[in-house]
């Protein structure tokens, strides 16, 4: 007997746990090639702006070498990536027992929660921000509590008078996602100098390299040696480009790290990816070209929202963020345009925009102005 077809949806939350049963459901990406087939469009005219991927694409010696890893795939990777944690050692003038290497950022957050927040301690950040802090301690079961932004930037006095005694972890993304918004150096020694000895902070900077703002603080050489507590993790998927490998990685003290790899699953980071990943540190002036392209389409990017009469967000990373645009998610579909909705993350009226290549940053921008001048029109 064969069993029917699932239908989607959360039937029975009695088979999960309390904190997994009340979880938030996530948002649905569209695939491309279901837009493709629902709107008769061209899988090639479909603009992927959604996820904050690199529209460069991956080094070449990175598809080289993950290439030629795959060769080797009978057998185990090196569960310690030690090879990979040399290179990032060396690039950030650290030892190799200062890096942890996981797959993907996300499943360092996820690690970060379940090693250091007990029962009864408290995980906590800004909001909106990155969606994995908040299901990680959820999932975990820990309390996580938010302070709002002030005019899109994280409010760290805010986020400061919320850690008490039975906070464990603060998590601090730098810049902000989904907005983009930054915070500077002065401002993160005054925070960090406010929080107790105990509490460890995480600055994800995910989007580190495509900062341009002058404050902007160099963590690991600025903050790390002063404050033992203090975890600065970066990614391997938005400025080298490997987000479908999934390969991450966090610098802090030693200790830290030792008691991750007490938790880590064994062989989470697979050989292919830890291939691609040394060969893309290596490539610098690849990530420099993706940098240069960012940089100038971002900049295009703020000032033709601006001159559509929005107020995008002063952007530090590879995305914008605008809102004023409450549906128009569906009017960029029809256009082979996906970008990021807002709405789960308390901001109906707003989008999240990838800086994508040229021509499909252009053919987005005439689709808001169309959209805009519909509305007006009352069509």
């Amino acid at each position: 007997m064969s069993l029917p077809p699932y239908r989607g949806g959360l039937v029975d939350p009695s088979l999960v746990s309390p904190q997994v049963a009340f979880l938030p459901a996530g948002a649905q990406a569209t695939r491309p090639e279901e837009l493709s087939q629902r709107l008769g469009i061209d899988p090639e005219q479909i603009a992927l702006l959604a996820a904050n991927e690199n529209p460069l694409g991956p080094s070449e010696r990175a598809v080289e070498a993950a290439a030629t890893a795959v060769r080797e795939m009978h057998r185990y990777p090196d569960p310690e990536q030690r090879k990979l944690r040399e290179a990032l050692a060396h690039y950030h003038g650290v030892t190799p027992e200062h890096v942890f290497v996981g797959a993907g950022s996300t499943e360092i957050i996820e690690l970060l929660v379940r090693t250091f927040a007990g029962p009864g301690q408290t995980v906590v950040g800004g909001w909106p921000t990155f969606a994995a802090y908040r299901i990680a301690a959820q999932v975990a079961g820990r309390e996580f509590l938010t302070a709002p932004l002030s005019r899109g930037r994280l409010d760290l006095a805010g986020i400061a008078a919320l850690v008490d005694l039975r906070t464990k972890l603060v998590f601090i993304a730098n810049p902000n996602n989904p907005t983009g918004t930054h915070v500077g150096l002065r401002e993160l020694v005054a925070f960090l100098n406010r929080l107790p000895p105990e509490t460890i902070v995480v600055l994800d900077e995910a989007y580190a390299d495509f900062v341009e703002a002058r404050d902007y603080p160099a963590s690991i050489r600025e903050l790390l040696p002063g404050h033992p507590r203090l975890v600065v993790l970066r990614t391997f998927s938005k400025a080298h480009a490997l987000a479908g490998l999934r390969v991450g990685y966090a610098v802090m003290a030693p200790p830290l790290v030792r008691y991750l790899e007490l938790v880590r699953p064994a062989y989470a980071v697979s050989a292919v990816a830890e291939a691609a990943a040394l060969a893309a540190l290596e490539d610098l002036e690849h990530v420099e070209r993706g940098r240069r392209l960012v940089f100038r389409e971002r900049a295009q990017l703020l000032s033709s929202l601006r001159r559509l009469g929005l107020r995008p967000f002063p952007s530090q990373a590879n995305f914008v963020c605008v809102g004023g645009l409450e549906g128009v998610c569906e009017h960029l579909e029809r256009k082979g345009l996906l970008v990021r909705s807002l709405t789960g993350y308390g901001m109906p009226d707003a989008i999240r925009i990838s800086v994508g290549a040229p021509e499909a940053n252009l053919r987005l921008i005439e689709a808001l102005e169309a959209f805009l001048e519909a509305r007006e029109g009352g069509v």
